[in-house]
């Protein structure tokens, strides 16, 4: 209830101070690339129910629905601002709706595509479908796109085992150094 109650107020002030970056971003997204400025993605949550992640667009709109990773050249995907956008971040940013909404939080798992049929079913062999996905993760701060399934997955089960404040506290510390820093952003 506390991780909620906190989740909603940091989620509200995020909104309110970046207002106006987000409708920047809004904008040059609109100018750069033909197609809307979110991406709407059917993503898996808590207790394997889909949900809508939205995101700022960073790829072209017939960009196939899967990994980033398996796309044959995810460079030809990504619209001229779309590097930018998720090497710092900025994509991740209409989030914070979700997580007003109460389809994410700040920290967790993050969020599987609906395809990602490995992935939802080693998450849910343990038990790691029952957290309600995050912006940021434990495996992102450890490796992002860098890691690969098992180490993701091992990465997930051990915060659904020290889950607490104070390591969700950590976690959102070691996102921003990793965000400035622009660490482990393979695509």
């Amino acid at each position: 209830m506390i991780k909620r109650v906190c989740d909603i107020v940091l989620a509200l002030v995020l909104l309110v101070l970046s207002f106006i970056p987000l409708l920047l971003v809004g904008v040059v997204i609109k100018l750069t690339s033909p197609g809307p400025v979110l991406h709407c993605s059917k993503r898996v949550g808590k207790k394997s129910q889909i949900f809508i992640m939205l995101k700022f667009r960073s790829m072209y709109v017939d960009t196939p629905q899967v990994a980033t990773h398996l796309l044959q050249d995810p460079q030809l995907a990504l619209t001229s601002i779309g590097k930018f956008l998720r090497t710092t971040s900025l994509d991740e940013l209409p989030q914070l709706w979700n997580i007003l909404k109460g389809d994410m939080s700040f920290v967790g798992p993050r969020p599987a595509l609906f395809n990602q049929d490995d992935l939802i079913e080693q998450r849910r062999l343990r038990g790691i479908d029952m957290l309600l996905p995050g912006l940021t993760g434990w495996a992102q701060v450890n490796g992002r796109d860098e890691i690969s399934l098992p180490d993701k997955i091992r990465f997930d089960e051990e915060y659904k085992n020290k889950q607490s404040f104070t390591f969700d506290i950590w976690i959102m510390w070691l996102t921003v150094l990793k965000v400035i820093g622009r660490a482990n952003v393979s695509h």
